[in-house]
C-alpha cells in the first residue's frame, strides 16, 4: 500500500496554509491531519428539475459506491440525495468556458484546489498519478484552480510538484466554489466530489485524500460498473 503520510502536510505547513487564506481573502482551507473524519455540511435541498429528479433515482447506487471508500479515501460520503452538476462552470484546458455536461459520458473525479491551500500540495501529485494509471474515455480527474489573478502562479505550482498529466482547468472567479459551498458540498479546499456519466453527484469529500494508492483505484473501479451489478 502507498504511503499515505507523505500526501498529508506538517502542523507548520497547516498553519502557514491558514494564515495564507486570510490573508489572501479566500475561502477557508479545510485540514486535517486525520483520513477518516470529514465534516462536510448537509446538503442543500435538491431541485425539481428533470436532472435532478433522475439523479436522486440513484441513492441506492451512491450508497454502494461510498461504501467502497475505505482506507485512505474512507471519508468520502454518498450523495443525500444525489443532485445534477451538469451546470458546474470553468474554462477547459484551451481557457474556453466550458460545464460539467461537456464530459457526459464519462466518471469524473471533480476537484477544486488552489496554491495557498498545503495540503492541495501534496494531493495534487496524487490526483496526478491516480489520472495516469486510471485515466481513460470513461474516467477523468478533473482538478479545477481556484486561485484569483492569471496562470502565473498556478503554472508554476504545477510545474514545481511535478504534475504532468492532469488538464489546466480553472475558475478565477470564485463562482464555481460559491454554487458548491450554495450546494452544501463545500467548506473549504480541497473538496473532491465523484461525478457518473450522467452529470449525477454519487458522493463528496472535504478535506485531502491519498488519491494515488489502492483504496482510490478500488473505489475508481467501483464507480465505472454498471449500475446493475
Amino acid at each position: 500500500m502507498a504511503d499515505g503520510n507523505r500526501f498529508f502536510p506538517a502542523p507548520r505547513l497547516i498553519f502557514a496554509a491558514l494564515v495564507a487564506g486570510a490573508l489572501a481573502g479566500a475561502v477557508a482551507v479545510y485540514v486535517s491531519e486525520s483520513r477518516s473524519g470529514n465534516n462536510a455540511p448537509a446538503q442543500a435541498a435538491v431541485g425539481e428539475s428533470k436532472d435532478d429528479v433522475a439523479c436522486a433515482a440513484k441513492s441506492d447506487r451512491a450508497k454502494k459506491v461510498a461504501a467502497s471508500a475505505t482506507g485512505e479515501v474512507a471519508a468520502l460520503l454518498p450523495a443525500d440525495p444525489p443532485q445534477s452538476l451538469k451546470s458546474l462552470a470553468f474554462n477547459g484546458p484551451d481557457g474556453k468556458p466550458m460545464t460539467l455536461a461537456d464530459h457526459a459520458g464519462k466518471t469524473v473525479l471533480l476537484n477544486l484546489w488552489a496554491t495557498w491551500c498545503a495540503p492541495c500540495r501534496a494531493e495534487m501529485p496524487a490526483l496526478d498519478a491516480l489520472q495516469k494509471e486510471k485515466g481513460s474515455d470513461a474516467f477523468q480527474v478533473v482538478a479545477v484552480n481556484v486561485d484569483a489573478g492569471d496562470d502565473t502562479k498556478p503554472k508554476k505550482f504545477l510545474s514545481d510538484t511535478g504534475v504532468k498529466t492532469l488538464g489546466y482547468f480553472r475558475d478565477s472567479t470564485m463562482g464555481l466554489f460559491n454554487d458548491l459551498k450554495t450546494r452544501g458540498l463545500a467548506l473549504g479546499l480541497p473538496v473532491t466530489m465523484l461525478i457518473d456519466g450522467e452529470g449525477c453527484l454519487i458522493a463528496h469529500m472535504n478535506g485531502p485524500a491519498e488519491w494515488s494508492g489502492p483504496d482510490a483505484r478500488r473505489l475508481v473501479e467501483t464507480a465505472l460498473k454498471p449500475e446493475s451489478l
